[in-house]
């Protein structure tokens, strides 16, 4: 039987895909369920709130899910996320007051609700959502505003350092034993997606998807190409390395 493809709003994919989308593998090569950020989804509807995870999944991101507004608290007292998408009106805790413990933890966060009155938007941002999503929406529009709020997050993030090599995310330059290397757009992207990924060995898929946001069509000489002209310009030959059948892993233990 051949692969079936499914339709999640607006989202076409295979369980196949989604088996390595995504996904990193370990030093062995065997894929492991890491992902580049962690989301925590509190949805009361059970259906909507798998047809976020399925495709946040399919996106690249690793999900965790709550049905109520406590079992969230809970979640969110024993764990960090990279980014909380909360329904305002839940059992038990409600959205708002998720919000403000998420925010108290340095935790981006975006509603999702149904309350899509511009008074129920202004007083979400105002409490301090850093987006507002009106259901019924489409998810390619979610994944915009997550990947956004995202960006704008990592904005605050401080620089990156891995042995001698320095990588500053606001500024977007690049040190290698204090001498500045020139990148371009795309390779100082596909570096950064190395630096924040470190001894993960990253599909060439996930790769293009995410250092050029479009999706996979098949062809790895981009990919290829521009890892070629990273690790010269960087001098990083030894450092991101060739993983066979997969992609590529950059190397900590080198620099």
């Amino acid at each position: 039987m051949g692969k079936v493809p499914c339709l999640q709003w607006g989202i076409r994919y295979t369980p196949e895909k989604m088996g390595r989308q995504g996904r990193g593998a370990d030093i062995n090569g065997k894929e492991q369920d890491e992902y580049l950020n962690k989301i925590l989804i509190v949805e009361d509807e059970e259906a909507i709130a798998n047809l976020i995870r399925i495709n946040l999944q399919h996106a690249g991101y690793s999900c965790e899910v709550a049905n109520d507004g406590n079992t969230g608290a809970d979640m969110l007292e024993k764990n960090s996320y990279d980014l909380c998408l909360f329904d305002i009106m839940l059992p038990g805790i409600n959205g708002y007051e998720l919000l403000e413990y998420a925010k108290s933890l340095n935790m981006p966060v975006i509603f999702l609700s149904a309350k899509g009155e511009t008074i129920d938007k202004v007083k979400g941002l105002r409490l301090g959502a850093d987006d507002y999503i009106t259901k019924p929406f489409e998810i390619i529009e979610l994944l915009a505003r997550v990947e956004n709020v995202l960006r704008r997050f990592h904005k605050v993030e401080q620089d990156i350092s891995i042995g001698d090599l320095e990588i500053n995310v606001v500024a977007r330059t690049v040190k290698k034993g204090g001498r500045d290397i020139n990148l371009t757009c795309k390779e100082f992207d596909l570096l950064l997606l190395f630096m924040r990924n470190p001894d993960r060995a990253l599909y060439r898929e996930m790769i293009y998807e995410q250092v050029w946001d479009s999706p996979y069509m098949g062809d790895s000489r981009t990919v290829d190409l521009h890892v070629q002209r990273l690790r010269r310009k960087a001098g990083l030959e030894q450092q991101i390395e060739s993983v066979y059948k997969v992609g590529y892993r950059f190397r900590s233990n080198i620099l």
